[in-house]
């Protein structure tokens, strides 16, 4: 359960495996993908005064999902944590997919977040 406070709700499309100039970030890495999304949640945050610390809910979704990729999750979850300094325990929904929008996507993650 996430209780947020604030006055301006944000919510963020799927965030990908994309770099700020649109190049693919780590092809057939789920670990690296999910990083990248996350960084991308963090940045476009930023962009209208907030941070990843004002995520309230996660919505994940992983190509052909498997208990056995929750490894891989988590390194990517937290590299990019310790690269932001940020605390990425929040309420996810994770959802196992049969493909993305483009093929070379391993995995997309919705945000919804609370800034004051």
């Amino acid at each position: 359960m996430s209780v947020a406070s604030g006055s301006k709700l944000v919510f963020l499309a799927g965030q990908v495996a994309r770099d700020g100039e649109g190049n693919p970030v780590g092809p057939g890495d789920l670990a690296a993908q999910v990083e990248q999304a996350y960084r991308n949640i963090g940045t476009a945050l930023a962009a209208v005064g907030g941070s990843f610390d004002d995520v309230a809910k996660l919505t994940v979704y992983v190509v052909d999902w498997d208990p056995g990729k929750m490894p891989l999750l988590g390194e990517g979850i937290g590299r990019a944590a310790a690269a932001m300094g940020v605390d990425p325990v929040k309420p996810i929904t994770l959802l196992g997919v049969a493909a993305l929008g483009e093929p070379d996507l391993l995995v997309e993650v919705e945000a919804t977040a609370v800034l004051d």
